[in-house]
């Protein structure tokens, strides 16, 4: 079965040609133009990307992203015409995956859908999963699913693929760039802040005192390290 994916954008000729372009790659694509539609589309259905313009009538993307992630984490892409650093790092901070500035080019987007896409596939029937255990943590690398003390955490996907990352290798610190250069597997137009977002959020929902953290860990003026 082919890829759901929904995109929401109020400017239709854009809609018509990403609708077009995903088709060709065999994924199934839903459209939305306004916030609450866009709603009323992810309630339904648990798409595998969601392409999430910010400027939107009714509700703008950051609304509409901010209230998906109070019933799923289903991967978001932000759409912006803005290009501000601040907007995009806000665009993160509601729980969006990623960001894309327009205008983009069509093979740009595909390439960010396949990357998140190629982390949050599902284990084929009869494959044994990797999992990586910590003092009460336990990460199903397969699944992607996260237990701490036994209770699922639910993580985006970007969170899942920085712990991953560094769970994986316990006592090695990545800096910044590294960490960017890895997890997003691109050549990615953001910033290092960007980085710090997402380890501020996965410590949120991680540790049960983020200010001192038991798994992710700082080395000031370095960067990030996991650790149990």
């Amino acid at each position: 079965m082919g890829k759901k994916v929904l995109v929401v954008d109020d400017e239709k000729l854009i809609v018509k040609g990403l609708r077009f372009s995903l088709e060709q790659e065999g994924m199934e694509v839903d459209c939305a133009y306004d916030g609450e539609e866009a709603l009323e589309y992810a309630r339904a259905t648990e798409y595998d990307i969601v392409l999430l313009d910010v400027m939107l009538p009714k509700l703008d993307g950051f609304e509409v992203c901010q209230q998906i992630r109070e019933f799923s984490n289903m991967p978001i892409i932000m759409l912006t015409a803005k290009g501000e650093d601040m907007d995009k790092i806000l665009g993160l901070e509601y729980g969006a995956d990623d960001y894309i500035t327009k205008p983009f080019n069509i093979l740009e987007i595909k390439a960010r859908i396949k990357a998140i896409m190629r982390r949050t596939g599902r284990p084929e029937k009869g494959q044994q999963s990797k999992v990586v255990e910590a003092a009460d943590l336990k990460m199903d690398l397969d699944s992607r699913r996260l237990f701490i003390a036994g209770r699922e955490i639910n993580l985006t996907a970007k969170e899942f693929d920085l712990l991953e990352l560094m769970a994986l290798n316990p006592g090695k610190v990545y800096s910044r760039e590294n960490l960017l250069n890895t997890v997003w597997g691109y050549e990615y137009p953001g910033d290092v802040r960007t980085v710090d977002v997402h380890i501020r959020r996965l410590r949120e929902k991680i540790e049960a005192n983020p200010s001192e953290p038991k798994y992710v860990h700082t080395k000031w003026g370095v960067g990030y390290y996991f650790q149990a």
